[in-house]
This record gives structure tokens, C-alpha cells and sequence, in this order.
């Protein structure tokens, strides 16, 4: 498996991945796939990886910036997407380890998540300062890269309110 940066032509096959990946999620909203290339759009996707396996893409992961009051250099990571016959096989976890490293060495501030603690925790997300109004406030979690985490309330681009 090749973990590497979107390419333009690669728009079609990640949005067809993060359809099928969310058809039988129980939390999808049905609007992943629009919310990526709404990113992509806006000129807000701060990292997109693909995996691509013998030829054919397998998985995504999106990293866009978030807002924080007083606070910059803060991304949001999400979707992540992994065709159904991929799943649970690993590809989702090197996506986002290749990820949050890639934004480390970028000198990113921090990274946030929304999504299960249970999992997001192996890659050292905790709930910390930072909230995200709406869902219960554990499944909201950060991962600072540098001192001094801000707290206060995080917004998404603009994409997400699709």
C-alpha cells in the first residue's frame, strides 16, 4: 500500500470511496463525499492523502483548518474513508499516523477530532480545552504539537455545515 498526497484526477475515485465507506456507517450524515469536494472547492483541504493499493485508491483522509478564538495553525481531521472490503485492515490508522505526522513536521499547531475516544485515543487524542457544541463532549478530542493548547469553542470550515 502507497500512502501519498491527492492528485487532481484521483476527485472522482475518493468521492466514490467515501460514498460506499459511509453507506452503512451508523453516524453518516450522507453528506461525506460532498463535504470533501466542498473542501476542495474552497481551497480548505489542508492535506489530503489517498491510499492506493495494486492501482486502486482504498482510502482518504482529510485534514482542514479550524477556528479557535486567539489560536492559529489548528486543523480539523476528517473524513476518513476506506472502501468497505478495506476495512478494519489497517489502512484508515497508516492514513492518519502518515497524516498528523506530515502536519507535525509542517509546524501545525494542533489537530482536533470529532468521533469515537475508544479509537481516535491510539493516535493520542484526549479531551482537553477545546469544545465543539453539540455532541457529548467526550467524542470531541485534541492533540496538540506544540506547548500551550488554547482552549474555547472550534468551528469548521464552512464545508461541513453542508
Amino acid at each position: 500500500m502507497i500512502i501519498r498526497p491527492e492528485l487532481p484526477q484521483d476527485a472522482a475515485a475518493i468521492r466514490a470511496l467515501t460514498t460506499a465507506a459511509f453507506a452503512t456507517a451508523p453516524h453518516a450524515s450522507g453528506t461525506e463525499a460532498q463535504i470533501i469536494d466542498d473542501l476542495r472547492k474552497a481551497g480548505d483541504l489542508h492535506l489530503s492523502l489517498v491510499a492506493e493499493q495494486d492501482g486502486r485508491l482504498v482510502g482518504h483522509v482529510a485534514f482542514s483548518p479550524v477556528q479557535i478564538a486567539g489560536a492559529r495553525g489548528w486543523v480539523g481531521l476528517g473524513p476518513v474513508s476506506v472502501l468497505p472490503d478495506h476495512q478494519r485492515a489497517g489502512v484508515g490508522s497508516a492514513l492518519i499516523r502518515a497524516g498528523l505526522a506530515q502536519l507535525k513536521a509542517g509546524g501545525v499547531a494542533g489537530c482536533v477530532v470529532l468521533g469515537d475516544p475508544g479509537y481516535y485515543c491510539r493516535f493520542g487524542f484526549a479531551r482537553g480545552g477545546l469544545r465543539y457544541p453539540g455532541p457529548p463532549p467526550e467524542y470531541f478530542q485534541q492533540l496538540a504539537f506544540l506547548p500551550d493548547p488554547p482552549s474555547g469553542i472550534v468551528s469548521y470550515a464552512p464545508a461541513f455545515g453542508a
